[in-house]
Order: C-alpha cells, then sequence, then structure tokens
C-alpha cells in the first residue's frame, strides 16, 4: 500500500524559512504528479505547488518566488522549501500525489505550518 508521510511542519516568525518533506511509502511507479495544498481554518484547501514526473513545476500566485518544490534524484521524496514565511502562509499543508492506478489520488496525514507576526 503506497502511503505519503510528510515532516517538517513548526512555528517559525514572520520572514523566516521552513521546509516540508513529502516521502513515498511504496512504489513510485505509477505516480505522475505530486503537489502540496494547504488548508487555513475556515478555509478550502488550496494548491500551493506540484511537480511533474519530469522538472516541470507549478506555483500558486501567492507562493511565487518565495516557495521552491522539488524532489530528491530517486523521486521517492518531494520538498517544498518556503522562505519569506508570512502570517497568512499559516495552514495545514498536505502533500498529494496523483496515480495512474486507482487509488487515483493520495493524500498525506497533514503538517502544520505557523507564522507567528
Amino acid at each position: 500500500q503506497v502511503q505519503l508521510v510528510e515532516s517538517g511542519g513548526g512555528l517559525v516568525q514572520a520572514g523566516g524559512s521552513l521546509r516540508l518533506s513529502c516521502t513515498v511509502s511504496g512504489s513510485i511507479f505509477s505516480i505522475t504528479v505530486m503537489g502540496w495544498y494547504r488548508q487555513a481554518p475556515g478555509k478550502q484547501r488550496e494548491l500551493v505547488a506540484n511537480i511533474g514526473s519530469g522538472t516541470s513545476t507549478h506555483y500558486a500566485d501567492f507562493v511565487k518566488g518565495r516557495f521552491t518544490i522539488f524532489r530528491d534524484n530517486a523521486k521517492t521524496t518531494v520538498y517544498l522549501q518556503m522562505n519569506s514565511l508570512k502570517p497568512e502562509d499559516t495552514a495545514v499543508y498536505y502533500c498529494n500525489a496523483a496515480r495512474r492506478v486507482s487509488p487515483y489520488e493520495l493524500w498525506g496525514q497533514g503538517t502544520q505550518v505557523t507564522v507567528s507576526s
């Protein structure tokens, strides 16, 4: 059974940095796109960034220039480097993976990121 295991959340002051990690436990063979979403209290879950099976990346406008998504050479771990953090970045961050086979979508357990002003 394929699972996504996240780590790296925490509390940081505004302007600080954090790096989130998402490791695929199990086969990566059928995974196409991996990404990070976030959900703040009372708000809908939104896409932060994703990365394709090659090197293509996509970022939400609100993180462009501040966050970077990348993966290790084995493609088993995806990272989200978050710089210049703002209080409005406070949310639970979820790792997501799209697959060619069922289950077609996987989610991590979520990791809390809190940015204090």
